[in-house]
């Protein structure tokens, strides 16, 4: 049953309360006794373990940071925890070349090197393997992924494309988000957080043992953000709340096999301010719309070594249900299996091939202004890859090369190889290069897209309708929409310079082709029995491309024992440019929407009586095509455990300002709202 809502602000009955307080109490009332695990305080980590530390996203297998032959960040837990972020997109912030924005309360534009926007369709997102990527329109429901931010371990993020193991839509990053074990999670805990916009916040998570070799968690959290203000000071109508639980299951018994089980579920309500066109005077309106995501995921992996090579088997379903009550309705489900197969061939090699499909069922319902045909779609996607690394010269240069090989149902066979080289230098230094292909296949949207933007009043002077209708500016998708290609040239020096001074630095160059473009077509009359209106078509294309460039250096200086300062800076430049037989409308260069420098600066501090104090300070540039001035940021953490099983924290975010908008809407007409000064305070309890 789904709660009654209050239509003002649409906060949740205490019957959710009453349910969400239930689950909790189901926790601790478990018969099962929990185990406390030893997990690695990376906080405690030297500059050179940290280094050591390994990642699975960039090889499909676990190795070293400094090993790696990509521009790859990592996200520690102990770095959630101390940035006091609240979701994952605040997380994310801390990440050079990454462009994260809020829109309002629950909407976000994060994109990487370039092209962000709510609908940035150029980056994968990937929770535990799971791809959260929707067809609709490649992109990703950021007030949709959500995790137990306690049972994070890591979030690597990839700055470049990864599209050899990875696949179609890996173009300019891809973000992996990792839960822990449930064998490193055999506790209980209860959190509670309050703030000035997020009125309250709270989870709840228990571990347990069931005989020898399985381990288990279940979690429940809920949170709910009070509306922000409008660019004019007005409280603006873009609150939200949502409520989800989950598990996970890891059987590990004694030889070669490992089952891992996990799903979640969710419902969310959202609310924003919408302007939409209409045929009839004024031709617009804007209004309080609200609608809701609902949906859960199941996933199952089955793991098994051998003695030389090791073999993987997923598989999962997700589903996935939005509603917006005054524009579209969309109901996705996803089958996908995956294969993979890592062999050590001798002591230098290392080849990894796979296998994978995923069915796509997609129906949606439309109104005047969003429509979609056909609107039930089945799609079908078979893939495969292989890779191989090679290390020469005793280690000194490791060659990788590989290709992914898929067949969608939009373009057919895709083909993206890549090419990178790790050279060690010496023991703390390392270079690394790289060369690959990339593309982003087209969407649901690209192909069968009705959007009507605007309504031009008839004996309208700017821009002029001299016809006695009202005349339709509407964006059409096309199936003769392409594929949008990259070619990227990468390359990166890492040296840990002292025991406590680390540098990583990151250059790239990529050239695109066959981006979108929205061409305009032959005007048309509408209407049945007479004619209503006229409506001025732009169809997609493809007649757009060019290069960008940027450097994106990273610092991490350990002062002292206790102190740690880390720093990053993100340059980017965009040269994008219509084809000269492009009749696109609109600007040329998307550089305006996309801050050409960034920089971050963060300071931890353990300090005596068990407190912590972090501070993190953060530059954006302008983005001159959407009139939004460049800001500073500053954010506060103050942590302090007086014991073992307690920890209170006190969090204020964005200090050097009262409010400033970060982003503006595209496609679709909401109103931004400010990013205000903001004070949270939380508790947590281990048991």
């Amino acid at each position: 049953m789904l709660p009654i809502r209050n239509q003002n602000n649409g906060s949740p009955t205490v019957g959710r309360r009453i349910i969400s307080l239930a689950v909790v109490a189901l926790f601790l009332g478990s018969s099962v006794s929990a185990q406390n695990q030893g997990v690695p305080d990376i906080s405690r980590m030297s500059i050179e373990e940290l280094m050591n530390v390994e990642v699975t996203s960039v090889a499909k297998r676990p190795q070293r940071v400094a090993d790696a032959a990509a521009a790859v960040f990592v996200i520690t837990q102990e770095d959630i925890r101390r940035s006091g972020a609240a979701s994952i997109p605040e997380a994310l912030r801390m990440v050079p070349g990454l462009q994260v924005a809020r829109i309002d309360e629950n909407k976000w534009a994060i994109g990487s090197r370039g092209f962000n926007g709510r609908f940035d369709n150029k980056l994968l997102v990937l929770i535990d393997g799971r791809s959260v990527y929707t067809p609709l329109f490649s992109g990703v429901y950021w007030n949709v992924q959500d995790v137990m931010l306690e049972d994070v371990d890591r979030i690597e993020v990839i700055r470049g494309p990864g599209a050899t193991l990875w696949g179609a839509n890996a173009v300019d990053g891809v973000i992996n988000i990792i839960t822990k074990p449930a064998k490193a999670t055999q506790s209980g805990i209860l959190t509670a957080e309050v703030g000035t916009e997020e009125r309250t916040a709270e989870g709840a998570r228990y571990g347990g043992k069931i005989g020898n070799s399985s381990y288990y968690r279940i979690y429940t959290k809920y949170f709910d953000w009070q509306p922000s203000h409008d660019a004019t000071g007005k409280r603006a109508n873009d609150g939200w709340d949502a409520v989800r639980g989950g598990f996970r299951m890891d059987i590990q018994p004694t030889g070669p096999n490992s089952l891992t089980l996990q799903g979640d579920l969710y419902q969310s309500n959202y609310n924003e301010t919408l302007t939409i066109p209409s045929l009839n005077p004024p031709y617009s309106s804007t209004f309080p719309n609200d609608g809701d995501y609902k949906g859960g995921n199941l996933l199952g992996r089955w793991n098994h070594s051998f003695s030389r090579s090791s073999t993987s088997l997923q598989v999962y379903f997700d589903n996935t249900n939005v509603v917006d009550n005054s524009l579209f309705t969309d109901h996705e489900n996803v089958y996908d299996i995956d294969f993979q197969h890592d062999i050590h061939v001798g002591e230098s090699q290392e080849l990894v091939w796979g296998l994978g499909y995923r069915s796509i069922q997609d129906s949606n319902g439309s109104s005047f202004t969003v429509s979609l045909q056909p609107n039930h779609s089945n799609l079908n996607q078979f893939s495969s890859f292989l890779q191989d690394e090679i290390s020469l010269f005793n280690r000194r240069l490791n060659v990788t090369i590989g290709s992914k090989f898929e067949h969608n149902d939009f373009t057919g066979f895709e083909v993206q190889p890549n090419i990178r080289f790790l050279g060690n230098i010496s023991k703390d230094q390392s270079v690394w290069a790289a060369v690959s292909r990339a593309v982003r296949t087209p969407a649901l949207t690209e192909e069968g897209l009705r959007l009507n933007e605007a309504v031009i009043p008839p004996g309208n002077l700017n821009p002029p309708n001299p016809t006695p209708f009202p005349v339709v500016a509407a964006i059409f998708g096309s199936p003769q929409f392409k594929s949008e290609d990259l070619l990227a040239y990468e390359a990166g020096y890492r040296v840990q310079a002292t025991k406590s001074l680390s540098l990583d630095i990151a250059a790239f160059y990529n050239f695109y082709s066959h981006l979108r473009s929205a061409e305009p077509g032959a005007p048309f009359v509408e209407g049945s029995a007479a004619p209503t209106d006229i409506v001025q078509p732009f169809v997609a294309s493809n007649k757009m491309g060019g290069g960008t460039y940027g450097i994106e250096p990273f610092v991490e200086w350990k002062v002292l024992p206790k102190w740690k300062v880390l720093g990053s800076y993100s340059y980017l430049q965009m040269n994008i440019r219509k084809n000269k037989d492009s009749q696109d409308p609109t600007g040329d260069n998307p550089d305006g929407q996309n801050p050409r420098h960034q920089f971050f600066v963060q300071s931890s501090i353990d300090l005596p009586k068990h407190f912590e104090q972090d501070l993190s300070l953060r530059y954006v540039d302008k983005l001159p095509s959407l009139n939004i001035p460049s800001y500073y940021s500053l954010d506060f953490h103050l942590g302090w455990r007086p014991g073992t099983h307690l920890e209170l924290s006190l969090v204020g975010q964005d200090l050097l300002n009262s409010q400033h908008l970060e982003f503006i809407p595209e496609f679709i007409n909401t109103t931004p709202t400010q990013v205000r000064r903001t004070v949270s305070g939380r508790i947590a309890w281990k048991f």
